[in-house]
């Protein structure tokens, strides 16, 4: 996707779902949507998902891959903003900005899905052809899909708001659903979105077929489903668009959108991702809020188990900082949300479950090949499933995935030495909960 397009577009969908300003500041609340008016041609379909992506962009630039990284053995806080300490100390009070920002930004998302799903069906446009309409509901189907599970892993069972509102009480008698039905209509969302989406072209920020299966593989391995996320993943793995790249540190360096993507999230000059000034120090420009921990550091320069990807990490001494976002002062990187490298592993996992391991280690050493580290000599079911653990908390050290894959994994307390299991949820906001009766809060908070 061309960025400057993106940031050009997202205006244009602001003003035609936002109809006017007056009209935006004094009717439509922080989760609006727009209206069936607002969804009417071609040009407004294309702008609307365009918009709905950008959403994501809000959640997956900042607030979402912290509460995934922070919270965990592998990243430290080392500033002075509390509501960083509070995550990194796992002592999280309701209304911390933070989780907030994440909560709320997947529902406004949701949101935008919701109104794609309703109304670019209705649109009678003959420059808006069949194929292209399919395309931007698949991509809705998706990012619903994708917005739900993350609220789920973070959250648990929330409520399901499947229709667009443009008033937050229409979301009052919706009562939170249980975790395995949040995933359900995950798992609903993700078959749909397979069926309209295209077969993968050469684009990497857009979803296509792949990242729904690649969603649906990881989607299955949180639900402990070994089979189905041994299935999805081969599906991924066997498209030879993807295969890892070499070396490993040419997957987050410019040009972006390599063969390692799934799905990655562009930003460009116009429409920044500044999630790199929180890893930074202050002679980079950098805020220097989140900084590898000594253990990290000791496992990415042990070159039996980081090898190459010690390129993740720069500096000496107390100002040894991450560097998976590279474009310093430029803010132009990805998020990534989906990598190859990922469905080896939950392979490999889902595989050592079943009890296949030859061909468990096989893909375990796919991933540690490429990052230049030998083959695995972990040979039992257990100790392959923790060689696997392991190789997930440094193939994605900066990434959203330690955090929630030690609560998957109930290791949490082993690992984090978080034992009371009410603190393996975040908190749903203290304003969501004053402004809804219907939203009951996680145990413990």
């Amino acid at each position: 996707m061309n960025t400057s397009y993106l940031r050009n577009t997202v205006l244009v969908a602001f003003v035609l779902l936002s109809g006017s300003c007056k009209k935006f500041l004094e009717e439509v609340p922080d989760y609006a949507l727009p209206s069936t008016s607002s969804i009417t041609d071609v040009s407004t379909a294309r702008a609307a998902i365009v918009g709905t992506y950008d959403r994501v962009q809000n959640y997956y630039s900042s607030s979402y891959p912290t509460l995934g990284t922070i919270t965990t053995d592998n990243v430290i806080f080392n500033g002075t903003l509390s509501e960083y300490l509070q995550l990194d100390q796992n002592a999280i009070p309701t209304d911390n900005v933070i989780t907030v920002s994440a909560y709320q930004n997947l529902y406004r998302t949701i949101n935008s899905a919701n109104s794609v799903i309703a109304y670019v069906p209705l649109v009678n446009d003959p420059l808006l052809t069949d194929a292209e309409k399919n395309k931007i509901l698949g991509e809705a189907y998706f990012i619903r899909a994708l917005s739900y599970f993350d609220l789920g892993r973070g959250w648990g069972g929330v409520q399901l708001q499947l229709k667009p509102t443009a008033d937050l009480t229409v979301l009052k008698g919706i009562k939170r659903s249980t975790l395995d039905q949040t995933y359900d209509q995950v798992l609903a969302d993700l078959i749909q979105a397979e069926l309209l989406l295209p077969e993968d072209a050469t684009t990497r920020n857009r979803a296509q077929k792949s990242a729904a299966r690649a969603l649906r593989a990881r989607l299955h391995l949180y639900r402990k489903q070994w089979a189905e996320a041994e299935t999805y993943a081969t599906q991924v793995i066997s498209n030879t668009k993807y295969t890892l790249v070499k070396p490993y540190k040419s997957f987050f360096t410019a040009p972006f959108q390599t063969a390692e993507s799934v799905l990655e999230l562009a930003f460009s000059t116009n429409d920044r991702n500044s999630y790199w000034n929180l890893w930074y120090p202050s002679s980079s420009g950098g805020q220097f809020t989140l900084k590898p921990s000594d253990g990290l550091i000791a496992k990415l320069n042990n070159p039996d188990v980081g090898g190459a990807r010690k390129a993740l990490i720069a500096g000496t001494g107390a100002t040894v900082y991450g560097v998976l976002y590279n474009t310093v002062g430029l803010s132009t990187d990805p998020a990534y949300l989906i990598r190859i490298a990922e469905l080896y592993l939950i392979r490999a996992e889902a595989r050592a479950q079943l009890n296949k391991l030859p061909e468990a280690a096989a893909d375990l050493n796919a991933v540690r090949a490429r990052a230049d580290v030998g083959v695995t000599t972990a040979t039992t079911q257990v100790a392959l499933i923790q060689a696997i653990e392991d190789e997930n908390g440094i193939e994605f050290a900066f990434e959203a995935h330690r955090w929630f894959d030690l609560v998957r994994t109930e290791r949490a307390g082993t690992v984090l030495g978080i034992t009371n299991k009410n603190y393996w949820l975040f908190p749903i906001p203290y304003s969501d909960i004053q402004s809804d009766p219907d939203v009951t809060q996680n145990p413990g908070y």
